[in-house]
């Protein structure tokens, strides 16, 4: 991965704020990503969550703690679909090494530390993401690529 997907996350604006329910996003490959992302986020926000708050409201009045359910609501369902509404795979690095380079793979000190955890119920999936969301937020966390990861061990490779 290049340094610009390195360095991607899940990165809201100010919470409530007129852009509240918006992620961050540089220019670049991450972008595609991220923007998925973002529908599901203001799909959830607008239809999913109970609030008092006219549809439009629903929007600015994110605060910090909402910003984090609707990411991982948001995360959790793409897997889940990913992994056709059976499953979903969650990677997150760990500070063990899980596989040791071998033959033409150079070690990026990053893919072989991920850990991947499953789960047979979404809502299950959700909680857990939730619990680790600063791994997919966090700055410094590859949050787009571990996402990236999560999407491929659920679609699985022949799939």
């Amino acid at each position: 991965f290049s340094c610009q997907w390195a360095k991607a996350c899940f990165r809201f604006r100010e919470p409530r704020s007129d852009l509240a329910y918006a992620l961050e996003a540089e220019k670049g490959g991450p972008r595609a990503i991220q923007m998925a992302v973002q529908a599901y986020i203001i799909k959830y926000l607008l239809f999913e969550r109970n609030t008092e708050h006219a549809h439009l409201e629903r929007l600015c009045r994110v605060g910090r703690r909402e910003q984090g359910q609707a990411l991982a609501a948001a995360l959790a369902d793409t897997l889940w679909a990913a992994g056709g509404a059976g499953r979903a795979i969650v990677c997150l690095v760990t500070s063990t090494v899980h596989v040791m380079p071998s033959g033409d793979y150079k070690a990026d000190n990053f893919t072989e530390r991920i850990q991947l955890f499953e789960f047979s119920e979404k809502a299950a999936a959700q909680e857990f993401i939730f619990d680790h969301i600063n791994c997919f937020k966090g700055e410094g966390s590859h949050g787009v690529i571990l996402f990236l990861y999560s999407l491929l061990f659920s679609r699985t490779l022949e799939r």
